[in-house]
This record gives structure tokens, sequence and C-alpha cells, in this order.
């Protein structure tokens, strides 16, 4: 099993905004801008192929700057377009904790990387012992409903509470800040309650800026 110790210091960050990668989950991106293919290549050249998914901020004053959090995936699957366009899939790993952004002549960012605290999410599957799936499965009807989606409700109800807390925080159409609280969530229970408490808001016509006040 990999261990913090076997994760490197110095990992390739990709700041999409609402993007979230969660740790034991899978994130397709599609890669086209020159610096991304140019950070593919790099990473897959390397034995671990990791590159870091990190939320920057959105706000006035606040260009370029990256949140502290963010989580590593192993790109895992890569498919080629006609056009030099790239199709990938990263399979969560660990989240970290930015130390430092690295200067250099790549043309995509780097930081140096803390992965201490965050050594549960390269152990086995979570399991939430307190959740109420059928009272959030109602919950989450009404929440799909009102924002005019569909899913595979069948698939859903089979998953796992890992599986399902995690692929709906990183699926809901939440923005960029509310995505990373619920990265930032130290346990599958506590970002079950985050979850809930953003489709609760969204059901009641609340803003995020609410929720995290």
């Amino acid at each position: 099993m990999t261990q913090t110790k076997d994760l490197p210091d110095l990992v390739p960050v990709f700041p999409l905004p609402g993007a979230l990668l969660l740790p034991r989950s899978r994130l397709p991106l599609h890669l086209f801008e020159p610096r991304y293919l140019a950070m593919l290549e790099d990473v897959l050249k390397t034995p671990e192929r990791l590159i870091g998914m990190v939320q920057p901020y959105d706000a006035p004053g606040e260009a370029g700057r990256l949140h502290t959090i963010g989580c590593a995936g192993r790109v895992t699957a890569f498919s080629e377009t006609e056009d030099g366009r790239y199709m990938i899939t990263l399979s969560g790993m660990s989240r970290f904790r930015i130390v430092q952004e690295v200067e250099g002549f790549q043309p995509y960012r780097r930081c140096q990387v803390n992965w201490q605290g965050f050594e549960r999410d390269l152990g086995p599957t979570e399991r939430d012992n307190a959740f109420d799936r059928l009272d959030f499965m109602a919950l989450l009807g009404r929440f799909f409903e009102d924002q005019g989606l569909s899913t595979d409700w069948e698939s859903l109800s089979e998953a796992d509470d890992e599986l399902l807390i995690n692929s709906l925080s990183m699926l809901c159409p939440f923005d960029a800040e509310d995505k990373q609280a619920l990265l930032e969530a130290p346990s599958l229970s506590t970002r079950r309650e985050t979850l809930i408490t953003l489709i609760e808001y969204a059901l009641r016509g609340g803003s995020s800026e609410e929720i995290m006040q």
C-alpha cells in the first residue's frame, strides 16, 4: 500500500475552478492548452504520474492565488484525439498542503507539498456510520428536481457510502468555494454533513456566501 513517504515533495498543479478530485475517486479531464499538454508529457515520464488539482481563488485581488489544500491524482488512463488534445482520467490518491510554489522553466505551475495529516486518504474505503440514506436520498431527489438534473437513481441507491457522497460532492453544481469546503472535510461524515448543508441552502435559495460565513 502506498504511504505518504512514498509520494513526491514536488507536484505539478492544475488550477481548475470547480473541478473537485477526492481520494479514491476518478476525475475525467480534457487537456488542450499547450502548457497542460507539456505537463502531461512530463508527468507520464515519472513513476508516480501525479497531477495536483487545486482550486484557485475567485475574488478581486486574488488573481493567481491558490487554495492551500489540493488533491493529487494519478494518471490512470489517457487517449489522444486526432487534433492533438488529450482525454485523461485522474484517480484520486491523497490530499496535500501546499508549502510553496516553485519557480522553473516549465510552462505549468509546480508546488512543494506536504502530505502529513492526510494519511487516511491512502487507506481503505471510509464508511459513514451515522448516514441516514433514506432521508438523504429524499433530500437529493428534491435537489435534483429543483436543479433540473437527472441521474441513474438505481446506481446511486446501490453505491457504497463513500462512492455516493464523494461522487455527489464532485458532480453537484456548487461553486468553487463550496467545492473547497467539501475537499477539506476531515472525514466522510463531515463531508456528508457539508454536502447536506449545501443542498438545503440551495433548496431554500440561499447563497454559498451565507453558508461559508
